[in-house]
């Protein structure tokens, strides 16, 4: 499994912000903007502490393994490559949806905030951005805490 690419996402995000600013400008031109639901950032805020109280669990699983704790209850492989593709997923998501809320409040930036409407929907962008963020951090803490450690190479084997 590839690791998740800062690249990757910061791409992503720059794309469907692109999109969402240009989405944002034409729908404007044509009637009112969809509104930024008040929900978005606490979802994201909510994915973000899932993935991160898993990440904590895990770790704190581990590293008891590693201690040889007794009782220490281990980590089903199955179960971390599971925590990694979720957190993997929702680092890419997050990236998309956070892209999209950052050019839909760069819209209602540059358009002007001196509607109440519009401010308190380009806060609800700007919070969704950041909940995104943490998204990414949590999926990114997530994915090297269930590393494996790289296979250090024998000095005795044969050379290929």
């Amino acid at each position: 499994m590839k690791q998740l690419r800062i690249g990757v996402l910061a791409g992503s995000f720059i794309v469907a912000g692109v999109l969402a600013w240009a989405g944002a400008r034409l729908w404007d031109s044509v009637g009112t903007l969809p509104s930024v639901p008040v929900a978005a950032p606490i979802v994201l805020a909510l994915i973000a502490t899932v993935l991160l109280a898993t990440a904590l669990s895990m770790r704190s699983r581990l590293q008891a393994q590693r201690d040889r704790e007794p009782g220490a209850k281990g980590v089903d492989p199955m179960v971390a490559a599971r925590a990694v593709v979720l957190g993997q997923a929702s680092a890419y998501v997050a990236a998309l949806v956070g892209g999209m809320y950052g050019g839909f409040g760069l819209f209602l930036v540059v358009d002007g905030l001196d509607f109440g409407a519009r401010q308190r929907q380009g806060v609800y962008a700007l919070l969704a951005v950041l909940a995104a963020g943490l998204v990414i951090a949590a999926a990114i803490f997530l994915e090297r805490v269930l590393k494996l450690p790289d296979d250090e190479e024998d000095p005795h084997s044969p050379a290929l």
